[in-house]
C-alpha cells in the first residue's frame, strides 16, 4: 500500500491537538488513526495523543491469518481500551477535565477495510472516481439535518458546527461506531480532521483524487487548500491506497 499522511496546526491555532498514526505490516494489514482532541490547558493534545498511542499498542501484535470479524473485534476493543484510559487520565489530572478527542481508525487489508469512529473526524472512500463518506458526523449540525431542521449548506456555515455529540474520553462507557467495506486496487482511503473537510468540500477532495500527482502531492494540496480558506482549526490527512501489487492478492 502507498501511504501519505501530514498534519498542520493551522493559521489561528498555537498548539496542534490532532493526533495521527499510520502502521504498517501489521500481519498484512495497515492501521490509520486520526484523532481531534478537545479540552482546555492543552489537555486536547493529551487525549488525542493518548487514544493514538493506546490503539497502536494494542492492535501492534495482530495475529497472522486473522479473519475480518475478528480484527473488527480487536479494533472495537482497542478504541474501548483508549476511551478508559483517556477517561481515567482526566480523572487523575484535574486540570485535564473534560477532555475528550475523535477517532477514526482503520484496518486495512488488501480486501477490506474495517473501521471505528466517534466525532466527527471523517473517513472517505475514493472508488472508481467517485469519493464517498463512509462515517457519519456525530455532532449537533448533522442531527439538526437528519432531523430537517437546517439544510447541508447551513450546517457547514452553522455557530455551532463545531459542537461534537460523542466523543472519546469524556464518559466511562462509549458507543462507537464500526464499519466494513470492500476496496480495490488503486482506490483511496482518506481519513482527516474537521479541520480539512470543513474547509474542503468533498468535491474538490475528489478532483484533487483525480490529479496525475503522487499520493503525498494529493495530500498536500488539499492541506494547503484548507489554509487558503482560512485554516482556523488544526488540519490532519491520512491516506492510504491500494496498490495493485500481485503479492496482495488471494491465492
Amino acid at each position: 500500500m502507498e501511504i501519505a499522511m501530514k498534519s498542520h496546526v493551522g493559521r489561528v491555532r498555537q498548539v496542534n491537538e490532532d493526533f495521527f498514526a499510520c502502521v504498517e505490516d501489521l500481519s498484512g494489514r495497515v492501521l490509520a488513526v486520526v484523532a481531534d482532541g478537545m479540552g482546555g490547558h492543552q489537555a486536547g493534545e493529551i487525549a488525542s495523543r493518548l487514544a493514538v498511542e493506546r490503539i497502536v499498542k494494542e492492535l501492534s501484535h495482530l495475529e497472522n491469518g486473522l479473519d475480518d470479524e475478528d480484527a473488527r473485534e480487536q479494533l472495537m476493543n482497542a478504541v474501548l481500551h483508549a476511551n478508559k484510559e483517556v477517561y481515567e487520565y482526566a480523572l487523575e489530572h484535574p486540570e485535564c477535565n473534560g477532555m475528550g478527542t475523535t477517532v477514526v481508525a482503520a484496518l486495512l487489508s488488501a480486501q477490506s477495510v474495517i473501521t471505528a469512529h466517534i466525532g466527527d473526524s471523517r473517513l472517505y472512500h475514493f472508488n472508481d472516481g467517485a469519493l464517498i463518506i463512509k462515517t457519519e458526523d456525530h455532532s449537533l449540525v448533522n442531527e439538526l439535518v437528519k432531523s430537517g431542521q437546517i439544510t447541508q449548506e447551513e450546517a457547514s456555515v452553522h455557530p455551532h458546527r463545531n459542537v461534537i455529540m460523542r466523543s472519546l474520553g469524556t464518559e466511562p462507557d462509549v458507543r462507537i461506531d464500526l464499519g466494513q467495506f470492500p476496496w480495490s486496487a488503486d482506490d483511496i482511503v482518506l481519513i482527516c480532521s474537521d479541520g480539512l473537510s470543513n474547509k474542503v468540500h468533498d468535491k474538490r477532495m475528489e478532483e484533487w483524487l483525480h490529479k496525475e500527482v503522487s499520493l503525498q502531492d494529493r495530500v498536500d494540496g488539499l492541506i494547503d487548500e484548507a489554509l487558503a480558506a482560512g485554516g482556523e482549526d488544526n488540519i490532519t490527512l491520512v491516506a492510504v491506497r491500494n496498490m495493485p501489487d500481485a503479492s496482495q492478492k488471494e491465492g
